[in-house]
This record gives structure tokens, sequence and C-alpha cells, in this order.
């Protein structure tokens, strides 16, 4: 009984033994199966994988002596206070591009104010050091304190490493189309134009000196930057002052670019905020559009004039078959310079998120942030307001 016993269970346990290898290869064979998936996997999401950048864009650097003078701390001008309340927005962004209104000619040649402007080198030291990384210099003051107003800034900004675009030192600089590579993979080109410079003429043979809206140049300039770059982004300088809705020859600039297959477009001029959309290319693509950044920083008083803006989108790349570039997520924060006004002079000049300014300043803060709110999304419906 005994040996039958152990016969039987050396059996069962043969038999359980075979079972268990069985299994285990079929297990080991499902395993094996599930790696080579998750690696087929892993091979489609890279080879489809999607890259983002965010691009932040500000308005016109309107530096009247009112503002330089507050900056004024005794040893330099010093302009990160004014700036620091947003700076964690100029700071953030992969690239951040801000329009610089006033020609950044240096001391050495005398600072001025409206309508003649000049202002300090320390201005593009601390936009660089806030986070800006490229600044616009086409605009209707380019030509306000001449050639070596020009050529000084263009100088200390290539001291710095801050790019610059719409202004040049020489024809060859000016045929060098401003790309930025981004270390997400990324590349963007600026293009910079204006409608003219208040009535001041281009010295014969440097029309290098500032880029005119011209549409055969900003035909070719294009057609150059997209052999170079995955998108575009053109700053124009243009508009009518003080309006609060492009006008049409805005619109109808707008879509020429559009038709030509630019990403983005940054309005200057109007010193107020423009509506913000989309407008469809001769293609399909579609355009964003910001009419008008309105002011940054400026001495103006008036209420629309103390508001501008820092617009947000993001551009993305996915490379799967054929490479897809997308803009998207249009995002903006409503800002306000806030100031105490003493006769001429300003003091405690500061860009401040319109949702935290002080009420003293502005009673009417919510009605009126509401007010901006449904201005510049009039006409697009996607538009995101940073909180």
């Amino acid at each position: 009984m005994r040996n039958y016993i152990f016969w039987l269970l050396l059996i069962i346990s043969l038999l359980t033994g075979c079972m268990n290898s069985d299994q285990y290869q079929a297990q080991n064979h499902s395993i094996n199966k599930n790696e080579t998936a998750i690696k087929e996997t892993e091979g489609e999401f890279i080879a489809s994988l999607k890259q983002e950048v965010t691009i932040a864009a500000v308005g016109d650097l309107l530096i009247h002596s009112t503002v330089y003078n507050d900056a004024w701390n005794g040893e330099r001008y010093n302009f990160i206070p004014m700036l620091e309340p947003i700076s964690q927005y100029l700071k953030s962004p992969t690239i951040t591009m801000a329009n610089q209104e006033t020609i950044m000619g240096g001391e050495k040649i005398g600072l001025s104010t409206y309508p003649q402007f000049n202002s300090p080198f320390e201005l593009g030291d601390d936009l660089k050091e806030l986070g800006v990384d490229l600044v616009t210099m086409a605009n209707n003051h380019t030509l306000d304190r001449g050639e070596q107003a020009i050529r000084n800034a263009i100088n200390h900004y290539e001291k710095i490493g801050m790019d610059y675009t719409g202004s040049f030192k020489s024809e060859e600089d000016k045929k060098r189309i401003r790309v930025i590579n981004t270390d997400e993979g990324i590349s963007i080109a600026f293009l910079s134009y204006t409608y003219g410079t208040n009535g001041m003429t281009i010295p014969p043979g440097k029309e290098y000196l500032v880029n005119l809206i011209n549409r055969t140049q900003i035909k070719a300039d294009v057609a150059k930057a997209q052999d170079m770059a995955d998108a575009i982004i053109v700053s124009y300088h243009f508009g009518e002052e003080y309006q609060p809705l492009p006008n049409q020859q805005q619109k109808e600039l707008v879509q020429y670019s559009a038709d030509l297959g630019v990403d983005v477009i940054i309005g200057h001029h109007p010193h107020v905020l423009q509506p913000i959309e989309w407008v469809e290319g001769k293609n399909g693509n579609q355009t964003l559009v910001a009419y008008s950044l309105g002011n940054f920083v400026s001495g103006q008083y008036e209420l629309y004039q103390r508001t501008g803006g820092i617009f947000e989108f993001k551009i993305s790349k996915e490379s799967k078959d054929k490479t897809k570039i997308t803009v998207h997520s249009p995002d903006f924060l409503p800002t306000f310079v806030s100031f105490e006004r003493s006769g001429e002079s300003l003091k405690n000049v500061a860009v401040v998120p319109l949702k935290e300014i002080d009420t003293q300043q502005l009673p009417n803060r919510s009605s009126y942030l509401e007010e901006i709110r449904q201005h510049l999304s009039q006409n697009i419906e996607d538009l995101e307001f940073i909180e």
C-alpha cells in the first residue's frame, strides 16, 4: 500500500511539473508578445512625438521722459521695478517678444521724449534680464534720432545677446532672416515692418535701416523664411492710433499675409487693444492675428492707452509620416500701467495684471476687465484669459 501511494504521488508530481513547465512556457511566450507590442507602441509614439513651445508677445514699449525719469534711481535707469509685477509671465514662455517703439540710442546722444524719442541702454539690459528674447524695431519712430541711434541700439542688442528684427545695420544684416531654434526642436522666424516713419526720409541707399510695409518684399521674405523655419511670426506696425477696431487696410494686409502662409501676425501702433481672431488663408491654413496689443508701458494717461497685455499662444510640431505645425491655445493676460501722477511727472510706474490693479487706481476694475475680455474675444471662440 505504501509503495502504491509512493508511486502515485510520484506520478502526480511528474505530471504537475510538466503542466507547470508548459504553463510557464506559455506565460513566457505571452510576456514576450507583450514586450514586443510595447516596443512597437513606443516606436510609434516616438515616430509621432509632438514637441511644443509657448510664445509670448507684448505691445508697445513707449518710453516717454516721464517713464525713464521715474526709472532713474540715482545711479542708473532701472526699469526692473516697474516690470517686476509681470516678470513671471515674461520669463516662463519659450520665447518672449516685445515691440521697441522708441529707439534705444543711449544717453551719449541725449535721451528724448515725444515726438522724437530716444531711450537709455538700460531698458534693453532689463528686458533681457526679465525674459524678453527678441525686439521688433520697425515702427514710425525708428528714424526719430537718425542712423546713429539705430546703430547704437543694434550694437547694444548684439552686445547683450538680444535678437532684433525690422531695422538693420547693413544690407547683409537685413538679408539674414531672424530664426530662433528652440531646444524643443521647433524653429520660429520673425519678420517686422512699419507703415511709415512719420514723414522722415530713409537715407538713400540705406533702406535697410527700417523695413517698410511692401508686399513684394514681404512675399520674398516669407518665402525665404518658409525654407528656414517651422513657423513664421510677422509684426506689423499699422492701423489708426487710438481706434479700437482694425481698419480695412489692416484687414487686407492680414489676409494677404495669411494667403502667403504666415502663421501668426502681431499688430502694433494704435496704442489701444484691438480684437484677436483667426483668419483663413487661401489654402485653408489658419493664421492667428492680434491686430493691436496696445501699450505695454508708456507715459500716456488715458484709460485705454494704459491698458495692454501679454499675448500667449502655443506652436506644436508633430512628426509622423509628414511634419505638421499647429498654432493653438491663444491666451491673454490684460495689463494696466499703474502710476501716481503729480503735475507732468509720474511716480511708481508699474505694469500690473489688470485683475490685480488697486481699486483706488481703477475703481471699476471688475467691470472694466470684463469689458476688455469681451472686446478682445468678440471674433474668436477659443481665446482664454490667464488667471
